[in-house]
């Protein structure tokens, strides 16, 4: 099987290609350090399967595993981050990623999953899973997770409306239906909240 690996430490990608690269079947044959390089590595290098950090600069691994989907590739994505977030695994499930591991998992269990997802399996971490069960679909819409994402920023409800071209009053009712779906008591509490479960 071959092996594509997208994450911005480097550090990382070679102790992943180090490890990977001591199972018989298995080889890496390209590393990247940004989302946007996925699909044209996976095409180059004919890979099989992508493991793909969430946190990286231009194009996260969401929006690769989107690409990789979108591209018509054989290239099926794995998701192995350090932020075990159930909105994460939602959001990558739904850009079609095969797989959602958490990167503390044994080398071995880690080279299992991705024979099973290069095999048209899907595998994802239990944990995670049943948090992502308890804690339900994101409750957010689009606008409302834009108007916390600047919230988070700590612009005030003024500087969000004059950010996304609404009037005042429009991001006021925004930040009191996210600040009531996350159980939260402000707007700051709301997006905090909301990148917790990562749905932003």
């Amino acid at each position: 099987m071959r092996l594509l690996i997208a994450d911005d430490q480097a550090l990382v990608r070679g102790a992943l290609a180090t490890l990977l690269g001591l199972e018989a079947d298995l080889e890496v044959v390209a590393q990247v350090g940004s989302g946007t390089e996925v699909v044209a590595a996976a095409r180059e290098h004919g890979a099989d399967v992508a493991l793909l950090d969430i946190d990286m600069p231009d194009g996260d691994g969401l929006a690769a595993a989107a690409a990789l989907t979108a591209s018509g590739l054989a290239c099926r994505s794995l998701i192995v981050t350090t932020f075990g977030r159930p909105g994460y695994l939602s959001r990558a499930l739904e850009a079609g990623a095969s797989g959602f591991l958490v990167k503390d998992t044994p080398p071995e269990q880690l080279a299992d999953a991705i024979r099973r997802i290069h095999a048209g399996l899907r595998v994802i971490d239990p944990t995670l899973a049943q948090e992502s069960v308890l804690l339900g679909p994101n409750p957010l819409t689009e606008r409302e997770k834009e108007v916390l994402r600047l919230a988070a920023r700590g612009d005030d409800a003024h500087g969000i409306a004059a950010g996304l071209r609404l009037g005042d009053g429009t991001v006021r009712n925004y930040l009191s239906s996210a600040i009531a779906k996350t159980h939260a008591r402000n707007r700051t509490e709301a997006a905090r909240t909301a990148e917790r479960n990562g749905w932003l």
